[in-house]
């Protein structure tokens, strides 16, 4: 940890003496990574995301439009912990299943519900997840936006928001349609929304199998017998498709999530699954520079009733970085400058800039770590004046 220090160090004597000025910032960027020995996998598209930095560390047609099968699932888990959250359900509610919801269209993954039995939000669920049942993700569809289109625009809704660009979805269990669609990229997005933002549902993926209706059915994701570590998310398949995951896996704190898009079959979705995933732990590693709020420096502010800003980050800056480059890991910030009053809390006032062997690396927003009102009219006069001589 001497290097990520001396970092740290070298960051706040930058910021002590050196006023950048700067015409436009840069927006915060994720930049694709490439360490040696990157597997190149039979699939027609994968991504490798670092839940724990934000960053993508390989990507191999990750914005391609593809189909996504059932890994359409996640979106309709998605909304379903939302809704729970919300109190418009709730997991012990009883739903009695419609025969549209549960009749089978074609040959089809199901949970086997039955049209007079009642089934609870938190067997849907489950029946959702781990046995991939398209007439559990029908029937919560129907009970959370009273149809299933109306749920598809709900999808397509919480898509946009997630900033899910290259996402289509015309129903909630992934049946083929040319109108329904999503990338690598985007269920990356969507995989770590489910982690961040619902840890209380997530161990529902690392479940192994689900008995209901007399009928016990395993999760499909081998991983979850192959690697300890590994512990969500889906699977998905058509014959359009092919073969599919989006696994996670937690190693030491840090999470990585791997999607694998169009493999051959049930076996080399893992197996490709798991070269992704074991790259990304074996190549990288995760320096955490700063905490959130942590105030690291003091910018000076004109015409305002302080004449000093702290500032900070808005979460853990934590970097991951290919191993045994750290040593050569630089910081450079640069400030808009001169900052006039009136500041407001998380308003950008510079951008750190990060640089490895002299490379442009990765870019982090720096923001006002609280508000700073105009100062009177004396105050800002003396100001103006000082300024001619800044």
């Amino acid at each position: 940890m001497m290097n990520a220090f001396a970092l740290v160090m070298s960051f706040l004597l930058f910021c002590a003496l050196s006023m950048t000025s700067l015409v436009t910032l840069a927006q915060p960027q994720n930049l694709p990574l490439m360490a040696s020995g990157a597997p190149v996998l039979e699939a027609r598209a994968y991504l490798l995301y670092d839940f724990t930095s934000n960053q993508v560390l390989v990507n191999h047609n990750g914005t391609e439009r593809l189909e996504p099968a059932s890994l359409t699932k996640l979106m309709t888990a998605y909304l379903t912990f939302s809704s729970i959250r919300q109190k418009s359900l709730a997991l012990d509610k009883s739903i009695v299943p419609t025969a549209t919801a549960i009749t089978p269209q074609g040959e089809e993954s199901r949970m086997f519900l039955e049209v007079t039995k009642p089934v609870t939000v938190a067997e849907l669920l489950r029946g959702l997840i781990i046995q991939s049942g398209n007439d559990a993700a029908r029937v919560l569809a129907e009970t959370i936006s009273g149809s299933e289109v109306a749920f598809a625009a709900r999808m397509n809704q919480e898509a946009q928001r997630l900033g899910m660009k290259n996402t289509h979805f015309v129903n909630a269990t992934g049946l083929p349609s040319a109108q329904h669609y999503s990338s690598a990229n985007d269920l990356a997005i969507l995989a770590a929304a489910i982690v961040r933002d619902f840890p209380e549902h997530y161990p529902i993926y690392g479940e192994r199998s689900y008995f209901y209706n007399n009928i016990n059915q395993f999760n499909r994701n081998r991983l979850l017998w192959m690697d300890p570590f590994v512990d969500g998310m889906k699977t998905g398949h058509t014959d359009m498709a092919g073969f599919c995951l989006v696994s996670s896996a937690k190693r030491d704190n840090r999470r990585l999530i791997a999607v694998v898009l169009g493999t051959d079959s049930d076996s080399a979705r893992a197996i490709e699954s798991q070269k992704l995933l074991n790259y990304g732990f074996q190549s990288f590693e995760t320096v955490r520079l700063f905490k959130k709020n942590q105030i690291i420096s003091h910018l000076r502010v004109w015409k305002g009733t302080e004449k000093y800003l702290d500032i900070s980050f808005q979460q853990d800056l934590t970097v991951t970085i290919p191993r045994g480059l750290q040593p050569n890991l630089r910081a450079r910030v640069e400030i808009l400058q001169p900052l006039m009053a009136p500041v407001s809390a998380d308003q950008r006032i510079g951008t750190l800039k990060l640089y490895l062997s002299d490379k442009p690396y990765l870019d982090y927003p720096l923001i006002a770590h609280r508000n700073i009102p105009l100062a009177n009219v004396f105050s800002r006069g003396w100001d103006t004046i000082q300024l001619l001589f800044y």
